[in-house]
């Protein structure tokens, strides 16, 4: 790309979220806003190249897309009543992006709302507030690129045509909400560390999640699964760096070099994690977190207590029975008690729902391969690599394949 398309591509994505989560919450519309900011990055694209790129990106994308939402009103008159706000909007100086007020979790908080269907408002967040699109979310919700898109236009016009408030909601309201922002940040942050090998949009969306529970737990001190959901994607930040070898080549937990650990984030981590056990409440981000602590102890002992592991996702099951949850636990239980053992958890799972998931996979091939069926691990890390998005994943999966028809023959 040109240096000025990259610089498009880079004011995507460190400010897509900020900016129509900002135009939004003037506009009281959600996908007049979408499309103004698209509107935008494309003028960009065109003028860019030929102008220069300005001094303030970001502000010049604020003011483009404020005209165009302003022409929407002017000449298709589909907002008439908005037009007042808009033409106060343009008279005022465009502000520096450093200026902005974050308004993202308020946006978020907007999607969170009761008269939007439950099942929709994680994937709204995604989509509206991180920029992913509906192939992504449909991919990490398990379901088609199709239906996906089609839930998220009609909770869009839901919004618009309800008129649906951008505030946040009372203190009142805030407990019924707050769980699925969490949810919303954490697949955001899940999508963003899948991609933490690949270049683009989706490697950079782990650290503005962090960046958002960050935020949330400075605006609410008090929510102890606020403050596990950050403990929870310190720890897994604490070992980034250890993910890749030298040669960027992933690099599976058990086999990290911990001594490439974060020992400052393991620490705020753990800091966090015990202020929120002393609120008397305990979630599902405070037992993922509690997991991942037990992983980094081993920094400190070198060795890990698979039996508590086991334990913790026992009772994250109790409270959160998600095929993540499960797979977590047939895993553990598999270096606790045997590899037959977390075999008898995979198997038991439903056999519909884990067809995409590339996680059971991957774990049935490897403890397939520890059993010695040989010949039904083959086919299980063939299916895991066509699951896996990213080629050093499915790289390392075709080396533990190699291995495995080579100690066969």
């Amino acid at each position: 790309m040109s240096d000025t398309h990259e610089a498009v591509v880079a004011a995507a994505r460190r400010s897509y979220g900020r900016l129509v989560a900002y135009l939004a919450s003037r506009m009281q519309d959600l996908a007049g806003a979408e499309d103004a900011l698209a509107d935008a990055f494309e003028r960009a694209l065109l003028t860019w190249p030929r102008d220069g790129v300005p001094d303030n990106p970001d502000a010049w994308l604020l003011t483009t897309a404020r005209r165009r939402l302003l022409d929407d009103v002017r000449h298709a008159r589909v907002r008439r009543e908005a037009e007042p706000l808009l033409i106060l909007m343009m008279d005022n100086p465009a502000e520096p992006a450093d200026a902005f007020p974050d308004e993202r979790l308020k946006l978020l908080f907007v999607c969170a709302h009761p008269a939007i269907d439950v099942g929709v408002r994680t994937p709204l967040m995604l989509q509206a507030v991180l920029g992913l699109d509906a192939a992504t979310i449909a991919s990490a919700f398990l379901v088609a690129p199709v239906s996906m898109g089609q839930r998220l236009v009609r909770a869009k016009t839901k919004i618009r045509a309800a008129g649906i408030a951008f505030e946040v909601p009372g203190e009142g309201d805030l407990p019924a909400r707050l769980e699925t922002v969490l949810d919303a940040i954490y697949a955001a942050y899940g999508t963003g560390w899948d991609a933490s090998g690949a270049n683009g949009r989706h490697a950079s969306l782990a650290r503005e999640a962090v960046d958002l529970a960050r935020v949330l737990v400075a605006l609410m001190p008090d929510q102890p699964e606020a403050l596990g959901l950050l403990s929870l994607m310190l720890y897994c930040e604490s070992r980034r760096e250890a993910r890749r070898d030298e040669a960027n080549r992933y690099v599976p937990l058990a086999k990290q070099d911990v001594s490439r650990w974060s020992r400052t984030l393991i620490g705020e981590a753990g800091q966090l994690l015990q202020h929120a056990g002393t609120m008397g409440h305990i979630g599902r981000y405070q037992l993922e977190a509690a997991i991942q602590s037990v992983h980094a102890q081993r920094a400190l002992t070198g060795t890990t207590h698979w039996d508590i592991i086991a334990r913790f996702y026992g009772e994250l099951l109790r409270l959160a029975p998600t095929i993540g949850a499960q797979v977590g636990e047939a895993a553990a239980v598999a270096e606790w008690r045997g590899a037959q053992a977390g075999l008898d958890r995979l198997d038991a799972m439903d056999a519909d729902e884990v067809q995409r998931y590339q996680p059971w996979w991957a774990v049935r091939a490897h403890l397939l391969a520890a059993t010695g069926r040989v010949a039904e691990a083959r086919p299980a890390y063939e299916r895991a690599m066509g699951l896996a998005e990213d080629a050093e994943v499915r790289s390392f999966l075709a080396g533990r394949l190699a291995a495995l028809d080579d100690t066969s023959a």
